[in-house]
């Protein structure tokens, strides 16, 4: 557990190689650097929104927070300079970093952080973790100095405050944040050519811009496997974070390329619209999950590059007990459930997917497994912004295939209106007792009955956590090797 008394500011804790194209070489400049992503963001408002490819671009970037992540999943200071954690473990006393402004020349200050964490908490908020904020409650004692009470004990409220929904915002541009993003953070927005790319240029005046590599960032966003392996054969991407697996050993058998494989926190899952007829019986899910065999979806949707899991929760992380024998792979087991449940076969289903390769991957390989059962599922390929409204936000769906990617989540069982439709009492007590359990042993056995109980209440079918795979050039140093979260860290990123 953290220390209780006083945290002081402290360093963060298959192809035959090819040569690339001499215009390629000869446009490569050692402060500028062009990376890719899959997905390309809705907006630039991390506090807006739920997509995770908004913090892989302004997290620690153009944002900041009171704490960074660091990639082993440890906590340090950032906008904070040290902070005092009450005995209670409820009061949280912050001395905020002095001589910072935000980029529009406003200054940071307690006020800010007040303001953002109300904002972040108040009725109108958007944010994924307004729950969260809403427990929060901030007394400005002077211009560096904010008391935090939380009205519950949150033994991860620190981590929390280092991810890219605890950004600190600038009042007078917070409801522009979307397109004309504003922080304290080492880059600002250079320009955004939608559908294409994003360009982040070093902002001169932040406050250590001395040890900022590189000048200039271009963001690309190519969802399709082959462009991607393409667009790094060529010499147009210096580095592809979490690119399809697929093309793992063509680049580990180049020598112009580096490939960083990264433990995550992440869980793939089948999500299940809970509250549609007959996926409201715990029965009929239970088949679905008895009907899926984990690891030929690791195999067809990652190229093996996951560990199966049986709940939502990952090996590694705190707590964890294994699950995956709840539900085995049993298609006898799966067939029994469903006449049981009184379901007429064939069921028909449809299937959501995001444009994430894994996704589509995985998704051959699961409705060829649910149609040995009787269940007949429509795929129905939409873009990522369809899917975020029409599927997480108005549930809109059957079925469908997601990694979610946030270390700390397990609240999401207790949130109603979550896109899953899951209700349960039973849980949501269970919640409680793990929210205030002091003893880290009584906490890890809490968190062990909840990974059963949602076993065995299957809300979804919990598939594997997946290895993310970045490829690079090999002369790109500063690459993150572990995600705790999504993260393209500029700052730490140089040419040697």
């Amino acid at each position: 557990m953290l220390n209780r008394r006083r945290i002081l500011a402290t360093g963060a804790l298959s192809a035959l190689p090819l040569a690339a194209p001499l215009s390629a070489l000869a446009q490569t400049r050692k402060d500028h650097i062009t990376l890719a992503l899959v997905l390309e963001p809705p907006g630039l408002d991390p506090t807006a929104g739920a997509a995770s490819s908004i913090a892989e671009i302004t997290l620690y970037n153009i944002f900041e927070t009171l704490t960074k992540i660091n990639p082993d999943g440890s906590v340090s200071p950032l906008l904070a300079e040290s902070w005092e954690v009450s005995p209670d473990l409820r009061t949280y006393t912050f001395k905020l970093r002095k001589g910072v402004t935000f980029q529009n020349g406003e200054p940071f200050n307690a006020a800010a952080v007040k303001y953002s964490f109300d904002r972040a908490g108040g009725d109108n908020s958007t944010n994924k973790d307004k729950r969260t904020f809403a427990n929060l409650s901030s007394k400005v004692i002077d211009e560096n100095t904010l008391v935090v009470i939380n009205s519950e004990i949150d033994p991860d409220l620190l981590f929390m405050l280092g991810q890219a929904t605890a950004i600190i915002v600038e009042p007078k541009s917070a409801a522009t944040n979307a397109t004309r993003p504003v922080g304290t953070g080492p880059y600002k927005l250079d320009a955004w050519a939608r559908g294409s790319s994003i360009t982040l240029g070093a902002w001169p005046q932040y406050r250590q811009a001395a040890k900022i590599k590189l000048k200039r960032a271009v963001f690309r966003f190519i969802p399709d496997p082959a462009a991607q392996v393409a667009s790094l054969l060529a010499g147009d991407v210096d580095v592809f974070t979490r690119i399809t697996p697929r093309s793992v050993a063509q680049f580990k058998a180049n020598p112009r390329f580096q490939v960083v494989i990264s433990g995550s926190r992440a869980k793939t899952i089948l999500a299940i619209n809970n509250s549609r007829k007959p996926l409201d019986d715990v029965r009929v899910r239970r088949a679905i999950a008895a009907a899926i065999d984990r690891k030929a979806v690791i195999q067809g949707a990652a190229d093996g590059l996951g560990v199966p899991i049986g709940s939502y929760y990952v090996p590694g992380a705190f707590g964890y007990v294994d699950t995956t024998g709840v539900n085995p792979y049993d298609v006898d087991k799966a067939r029994r459930l469903l006449a049981e449940a009184g379901v007429k076969t064939p069921l028909e289903l449809t299937m959501t997917l995001p444009p994430t390769p894994y996704a589509r991957q995985g998704a051959e390989v699961i409705t060829a497994e649910l149609a040995k059962i009787g269940i007949k599922v429509k795929t129905q390929n939409v873009e990522w912004a369809q899917w975020l409204s029409g599927t997480y936000g108005n549930r809109n769906y059957d079925l469908s295939i997601i990694s979610h990617v946030e270390p700390f989540d397990l609240n999401n069982y207790t949130k109603p209106d979550y896109y899953w439709g899951y209700t349960s009492a039973r849980f949501n007590a269970l919640y409680e007792k793990i929210k205030t359990a002091e003893r880290p042993a009584d906490r890890a056995r809490l968190l062990g009955d909840a990974q059963r109980m949602l076993a065995e209440e299957v809300p979804g079918v919990y598939l594997y956590q997946p290895q993310w795979v970045s490829v690079a050039n090999k002369d790109v140093r500063g690459l993150w090797k572990d995600m705790p979260v999504f993260v393209n860290d500029l700052s730490t990123m140089s040419w040697s």
